[in-house]
């Protein structure tokens, strides 16, 4: 199986469920409506999409929604694909420019310096 890719409005819905564990897809469109100001039926169609992609499980009664994916995966797979568009898949391209760009605070400093020297073999 491929790497599930997400626009946008899907990752709005992902995001509810990541941090809700469980929502009934009413609710998903009453918060979406809110925030977005999609209508029920977009949220619905998206809500399907999502369970075709097999990122949502749904289960009855209720319309009860629930991530089968988790955020990290979709994390690990969009760092990815950024890198390999951006960046030629150079992760050392990408940390020289973001650091001469942003410059990192002295714990900022440290903590990556841990976090490199943790990933030593």
């Amino acid at each position: 199986m491929g790497e599930i890719r997400f626009h946008e409005g899907e990752l709005n819905i992902m995001e509810l469920l990541w941090s809700n564990k469980v929502l009934a897809a009413k609710d998903i469109a009453r918060i979406i409506k809110e925030y977005i100001g999609w209508e029920k039926n977009t949220t619905y169609t998206v809500i399907k999409r999502l369970i075709e992609k097999g990122a949502i499980t749904r289960e009855d009664p209720g319309f009860l929604c629930r991530a089968i994916i988790s955020k990290r995966t979709v994390q690990k797979t969009e760092t990815k694909v950024l890198l390999n568009k951006l960046y030629n898949g150079s992760l050392n391209t990408f940390l020289v420019e973001y650091l001469d760009a942003q410059p990192l605070s002295k714990e900022e400093l440290l903590e990556m310096q841990r976090i490199i020297s943790n990933h030593r073999h």
